[in-house]
């Protein structure tokens, strides 16, 4: 049972942060010209959009497993 648990409240609080990002930003460098003592790099943005429905989900079956108890045998 402990491990339902620990696994229900993972899943709400990744419902959460899904909500409050809706999606994981990174940077990736890499050099534009590089002649001898001369290095030009450039910066650009990536991101990954997360959907909402996905925090939803997952924020939904962290509930369910939290409120369904399983019969015991």
């Amino acid at each position: 049972m402990k491990t339902r648990s620990l696994i229900a409240f993972a899943l709400i609080v990744i419902g959460i942060i899904a909500f409050a990002y809706q999606g994981i930003t990174y940077t990736t460098s890499e050099d534009a010209i590089d002649i001898g003592p001369l290095k030009v790099s450039t910066q650009e943005t990536h991101t990954i959009p997360i959907p909402p429905i996905v925090g939803g989900i997952a924020l939904v079956g962290g509930i369910l497993l939290l409120a369904v108890r399983t019969k015991s045998v």
